[in-house]
């Protein structure tokens, strides 16, 4: 039997993962009513497919790295890992893909959830079909905000739909590591699952069709990084394509586009992201379905007064953390206009602008060693017409890395604006560099001059002290 019924909200939140979940947090905060729809597991992509699984396998391999470096502690580090453990642990961070707890917090915040797949019909208006087929229409006074996220982009190629390729869902939920593995991609999903799978049995194998690993990095980051898998006994493939994939008998076949034949159990394929607005209905309201989604300042979807569209989606940045901080902006300008601000700060760093889109996108990239980044790269920085030094700074020169780790490897750079003197980007590779990257952030988005900076002082002797470093090597 199939039930209509029809439910105003003040804001209706298409999308129950962490980007969906924080835009109901906030308009909830701000007294606003609010229903949030999910065809999924309510928590998302994230806590069930990307970021929770993908650290949970990978920070065992991280841990026996960096002991393997510590004298009179590397000889308890040589063996193997114990797979089963380190995937009875990912299911347990992932609760064994079980939302019960999700669905308890936002019962808790007071926002109402809806199973079932959300989609727009017309202005403000969304309408719910649930797992047994009822219906739903919700309406929304104020705003409706999408944020769906995205899913896994497959290239078209002879052969793959018949060979049930991984995506980054099936790298980070399989049950145990396959014989042998071939990675397409030379992203952070390519590199973190790669370096998952090899440390827990698998020979990796991994095709990049560009010129290196961590394109969007500076490039020592990647080249550090393949350096690392190709210790560890990856082969990493640089500037090859796959032609064709097949199954021959229980074996997975690759013809490349130099004509070699690789062999493997199973292939993934990290090759692009596509967003998840296929199916929501854009077409209602004058919008391409499957399209990314164009977006101001506020979140706001172009020309309208009520559409937001907030996380992977817009295709600023496809981070869980920044859809995150997108969430909290999108949630206020919802709340002030609610309210009839006449006008929201939307200056650049204002309450109501996503600023740090444009300025301080941090990322981690969880692999041996890791990769950090935030702000732009020194060629970003160039192309969008700044006048700008590269300053570099071996990070083994840094007392406090070579006590972290006996034969330290690693390297940062902090991009200048010659003109203003304030930071515009900083990377780092090198054990144990993520949880740097925040006091890069908070100088470049407090746009700290290079003067004051001086004034930070790293405890001494922490690998903080790169930050001393980098800038004695810009004073000179």
């Amino acid at each position: 039997m199939t039930e209509t019924e029809s439910i105003a909200y003040d804001v209706v939140v298409l999308g129950a993962g962490p980007v969906g979940e924080n835009v109901a947090d906030r308009t909830r905060v701000a007294g606003l009513s609010t229903a949030i729809v999910e065809s999924e597991l309510v928590g998302g992509e994230c806590s069930y497919w990307a970021c929770m699984p993908s650290k949970a396998l990978l920070r065992p391999v991280i841990a026996r790295a960096d002991a393997r470096r510590v004298p009179g502690l590397a000889h308890l580090a040589q063996g193997a890992l114990d797979a089963p453990a380190v995937l009875a642990h990912r299911d347990y961070e992932v609760s064994d893909w079980k939302d019960d707890g999700q669905v308890a917090w936002v019962e808790g915040i007071g926002a109402d959830l809806y199973r079932g797949l959300g989609r727009l019909a017309g202005p403000r208006t969304v309408t719910v079909t649930g797992p047994d087929g009822e219906q739903h229409v919700l309406t929304a006074r104020h705003a409706v905000a999408v944020c769906t996220g995205s899913r896994a982009l497959l290239p078209d190629l002879p052969g793959l739909s018949e060979v049930n390729p991984w995506t980054s869902r099936e790298a980070t939920s399989a049950k145990a590591a396959p014989g042998r593995l071939i990675v397409v991609g030379g992203g952070v999903v390519a590199v973190e699952m790669a370096t998952a799978w090899q440390a827990l049995g698998s020979q990796v194998t991994v095709l990049v069709r560009g010129k290196g690993l961590l394109s969007r990095m500076e490039p020592f980051a990647g080249e550090l990084v393949a350096e690392a898998l190709t210790e560890a006994g990856a082969d990493v493939r640089i500037g090859t394509s796959v032609e064709s994939v097949r199954r021959e008998g229980g074996t997975l076949v690759v013809v490349t586009d130099a004509g070699d034949r690789l062999e493997a159990d199973e292939i993934l394929f990290a090759t692009g992201r596509a967003p998840r607005t296929e199916d929501i209905g854009l077409e209602t309201v004058g919008l391409k379905p499957g399209s990314w989604l164009s977006v101001d300042d506020t979140l706001r979807v172009t020309d309208s007064e009520w559409l937001y569209a907030i996380g992977d989606v817009n295709h600023r940045a496809l981070l869980t953390h920044q859809g995150k901080y997108q969430a909290r902006i999108a949630g206020a300008a919802i709340a002030a206009r609610a309210a009839g601000v006449p006008l929201l700060e939307t200056d650049r760093w204002g309450a109501h602008s996503a600023t740090a889109d444009h300025a301080a996108v941090p990322q981690v990239v969880f692999t041996d060693p890791e990769a950090a980044a935030v702000g732009l790269s020194l060629a970003e920085a160039e192309e969008a017409g700044h006048r700008v030094r590269a300053v570099d700074i071996d990070l083994s020169r840094v007392a406090g890395a070579g006590l972290y780790a006996d034969g330290y490897r690693g390297r940062g750079r902090m991009v200048v604006d010659l003109d203003s003197e304030i930071l515009l980007g900083v990377t780092f590779v090198g054990p144990g560099v993520g949880e740097l990257i925040h006091s890069a952030s908070i100088a470049i988005a407090g746009e700290v001059p290079i003067n004051r900076l001086w004034h930070a002082v790293p405890s001494y002797p922490t690998i903080s002290e790169v930050w001393l470093r980098l800038l004695e090597a810009y004073r000179g």
